[in-house]
């Protein structure tokens, strides 16, 4: 590259080097992209360029973002016209810093063909360096200066630029922690409210419910009495949903339990197989049937069959509800022997719309919903758990066929499990 053009603000390259993170180290911001946007302001006003950026890598479009851009023309020019977004499958130097780690620099960026268009037509950009932005030890993105002007930048921007990457890095460890500290405080916050609402409202819900199952009883009786076959039908549903509303609050005050490490296990021998039978006979409906495919031999588990089975109809609910008209829940119980030990397997398909993708990465956290879901997203949370307890795995299948497809792991009774469990 030819010597630029500018004169170095400062004195010699060292003197502007100190003076940089002088005013980099006094950089007090939390918030990642501002202070992003301030360390890369000034840089530009160092190396007197037209555009600083500090490119970071998102996973989630594959794409280098422009996280903190200086607050110049060609700065804000960038962002008005989309170039602050550059996806790695469409190439470009940029994309090569990052991926190779390997820093470069122009004076003739319109002569170069491995740059894209909207950088030096869109932008204007003729002189151009680059090099990787590193956070925590771990290529991030890149750390780039730009210049509307050929062969601005000299043989020292390039060295100045590397070595204030370092110190850019550094800022954006810091603000990441920083705001990571603030919002794992604001999860805990609201965590510890929800189970203090959690625990109210169970117990002001189970004081109303049981004067009205008690009323409801006394109806029933009477109803019985006097022979009156539609009244009794009329209260078999408000049964049914009174005793819907009492599975609610009991499975809230579990969620609450959980969370609080307050939750016990009654461990028994458990044919499994009669459990699982039994349980899919319960929730099958003639809508939506559940075709069962169990193994013949015996399967015992050391487990809590109260608990399991809540775990099961939490699963087989969800793919009831789920389901087609007429589409059946297929339930698969086999034996799995695995370096660790024998399991007990129980996959459970359906022929829904499937899991949404960007539900699935929090798929079993609490109270996590997908869209247009009219429940409170504890089912599956409530099942991870019960089944994690008793040392087996839940999970879920990111490709089926068709549907949703889960599969629940637990140790027979024979095999060694956590001694932490329970």
């Amino acid at each position: 590259m030819a010597d630029g053009q500018h004169a170095a603000p400062g004195g010699p390259a060292g003197n502007r080097l100190l003076a940089t993170l002088e005013q980099l180290l006094a950089i007090d911001e939390t918030d990642l992209h501002r202070a992003l946007d301030r360390a890369c302001h000034m840089v530009a006003e160092a190396l007197r360029a037209d555009k600083v950026d500090a490119a970071l890598y998102d996973s989630t479009t594959e794409s280098l973002v422009a996280a903190g851009t200086s607050h110049t023309p060609m700065g804000r020019k960038q962002h008005t016209i989309g170039m602050n977004r550059l996806p790695v499958a469409n190439g470009g130097r940029e994309v090569d810093v990052f991926l190779t780690g390997v820093p470069y620099a122009t004076g003739q960026a319109d002569q170069d063909p491995g740059q894209l268009r909207g950088m030096t037509e869109g932008l204007g950009i003729r002189s151009a360096i680059m090099v990787p932005l590193e956070v925590a030890g771990t290529r991030r993105g890149v750390f780039l200066a730009s210049s509307a002007r050929p062969d601005f930048f000299a043989e020292d921007d390039v060295r100045f630029l590397d070595a204030v990457s370092r110190w850019v890095g550094m800022i954006a460890h810091r603000a990441e922690l920083t705001e990571r500290i603030a919002t794992e405080a604001r999860e805990q916050g609201r965590r510890v409210a929800a189970d203090e609402l959690i625990a109210t409202l169970a117990h002001d819900l189970g004081n109303i419910l049981v004067p009205i199952k008690g009323r409801i009883d006394l109806l029933q009786r009477r109803a019985r009495r006097e022979n009156r076959p539609r009244d009794l039908r009329d209260i078999e549903e408000a049964t049914r949903a009174v005793d819907r509303v009492v599975s609610l609050v009991a499975d809230l005050l579990d969620s609450s339990r959980l969370e609080q490490g307050l939750f016990a296990l009654n461990r028994q021998p458990v044919n499994f197989v009669d459990l699982v039978r039994e349980t899919c006979a319960a929730l099958t409906t003639n809508t939506v049937p559940i075709r069962i495919d169990v193994s013949d031999q015996d399967i015992v588990l050391a487990v809590d069959p109260n608990r399991i089975r809540q775990a099961l109809e939490n699963v087989l609910s969800n793919a009831i509800k789920f389901s087609p008209v007429g589409a059946a829940v297929a339930v698969e119980l086999d034996v799995e022997s695995a370096g660790t030990g024998c399991w007990a397997v129980v996959t459970v398909s359906d022929q829904g719309p499937g899991i949404p993708p960007e539900l699935f990465p929090r798929l079993f956290d609490r109270f996590a919903r997908g869209p247009g879901s009219s429940g409170l997203g504890i089912g599956l949370y409530l099942a991870s758990r019960i089944v994690v307890a008793h040392g087996g795995t839940l999970t879920a299948d990111p490709n089926p066929a068709i549907g949703a497809r889960f599969q629940m792991k637990l140790p027979l009774a024979d095999a060694p499990r956590d001694e932490g469990d329970g």
